[in-house]
């Protein structure tokens, strides 16, 4: 006799192996879809006014990275008078002839008074370098504030006590004031009184006098988050296998640390950007010619009871940068740390 054909509907032999590696798999995908990551990934996702601040503030980074190509096609720079190659631009009180500041199809945020300047381009180059110094000045204080946070934190007893001390004597002090009167003595080390200041040093100089009384408060949260993780099992059981004190800092603590350092880090760029703009318009941070938001909201304050379009554009993108970027920082905390939310 022929041997029985297997039944079509007999039901399959489910092994031990075959749950096990059934659980596995579905262990392995929910772990990952559910890790930290990717939860605040989606917690942002869902927050419109985050997404939207992160357009905006995107649509500004490139501005500022492509202002050289921007310029280039729009046909004109920064630093050229064109009313002195063309003086109907100007009527007879240096005032744009033109409606609107002289905004036409050729100048499409119009020109400046006196000079000539094309304030479309003027103000490309002026979102530039305010957010090249913020971003840098940003940056710098971050890793500053990190190290000595992560260390006097870490390290406890006396190095603690008195980096707590420097920190409670720095965040003591009224920074925009001290700005206003240690610019200047900063170029003084450099440059002899009667020389003019390259645009280089006066950037330099902000970056290093914004960041020197910017890492306290970071260093400061850091310092009380890590004198509390110290104390954690975790670290007390690297500390018995042998760990060394970097690999505890930087397998053990940084991990832990990152979601205060970019929600602080988002919350001081936005602050930078403000200070840098507020010390060019007293005239002790980047000067004319050099384009900078706070330079043209300088320039625009001579002249905004005649015509108010001058200090509209710089004044308008400078508001609409920071609210964006400070939106964007609480919608990070809020997804970073959902407790947060209020």
């Amino acid at each position: 006799m022929p041997p029985p054909t297997p039944s079509a509907a007999a039901p399959l032999e489910v092994t031990d192996e075959t749950v096990t590696k059934s659980t596995t798999s579905d262990a392995s995908k929910g772990s990952e879809g559910r890790s930290p990551g990717r939860l605040a990934w989606k917690r942002f996702k869902r927050d419109r006014t985050g997404v939207v601040s992160a357009c905006v503030v995107i649509f500004f980074f490139v501005v500022a990275i492509a202002a050289p190509l921007i310029a280039k096609l729009y046909g004109k720079d920064p630093y050229t008078t064109y009313a002195s190659q063309r003086p109907e631009l100007l009527d007879a009180f240096s005032y744009p002839s033109g409606p609107n500041g002289g905004m036409n199809s050729e100048f499409w945020f119009g020109v400046e008074p006196l000079l000539g300047r094309d304030v479309f381009t003027f103000l490309l180059y002026g979102i530039r370098t305010s957010l090249g110094i913020a971003v840098a000045a940003t940056l710098l204080t971050t890793v500053v504030g990190v190290v000595i946070g992560v260390t006097a934190g870490y390290l406890g007893g006396k190095a603690d006590y008195l980096v707590g001390r420097v920190i409670d004597i720095l965040l003591s002090f009224p920074s925009t004031l001290f700005f206003i009167a240690f610019m200047p003595v900063v170029y003084g080390l450099f440059v002899a009184p009667d020389d003019n200041i390259p645009t280089s040093l006066r950037a330099i100089s902000l970056i290093l006098v914004l960041s020197s009384f910017g890492w306290a408060s970071i260093a400061r949260l850091l310092r009380g988050q890590v004198l509390g993780l110290r104390e954690r099992e975790y670290i007390e059981a690297a500390k018995v296998t042998g760990a060394s004190s970097r690999r505890i800092v930087f397998k053990e603590l940084l991990p832990n640390l990152w979601t205060p350092i970019i929600i602080q880090s988002t919350l001081m760029l936005p602050a930078y950007v403000t200070a840098e703009a507020g010390l060019a318009f007293l005239g002790v941070g980047i000067i004319d010619p050099t384009p900078d938001w706070g330079v043209m909201i300088q320039s625009g304050a001579k002249f905004y009871t005649e015509d108010i379009t001058f200090m509209l554009f710089p004044g308008l993108s400078m508001v609409i940068f920071v609210l964006a970027f400070n939106l964007l920082g609480d919608s990070v905390r809020d997804a970073l740390d959902p407790k947060s939310r209020r």
